[in-house]
């Protein structure tokens, strides 16, 4: 999360609610939307849903709260060893 791909802001799952609405079809396509929540100092909320990408309907939906992961826990030069790569929007 976060808003600066020069800067990202690395955070760990702290809570994660996922209600099921519908069953989500295997080999069909579906449509995946998330959407940033509230931030604050150190916490992060999120949502997403995954809707029937021909009817548009919601099958499933989750919120999440995310917590920064502390800077002195991870080396930032070491990404593209550890497999991340930042997509600017």
């Amino acid at each position: 999360m976060g808003s600066d791909p020069m800067n990202p802001r690395f955070m760990f799952t702290g809570k994660l609610e996922v209600k099921y609405r519908k069953n989500v079809p295997i080999g069909k396509m579906l449509k995946i939307i998330g959407k940033a929540g509230k931030s604050k100092r150190n916490i992060a909320e999120a949502w997403a849903g995954i809707y029937d990408a021909e009817t548009n309907e919601l099958l499933a939906e989750g919120t999440a709260m995310h917590i920064d992961v502390a800077q002195d826990q991870f080396d930032a030069s070491r990404f593209d060893e550890l497999g991340w790569k930042i997509y600017p929007e």
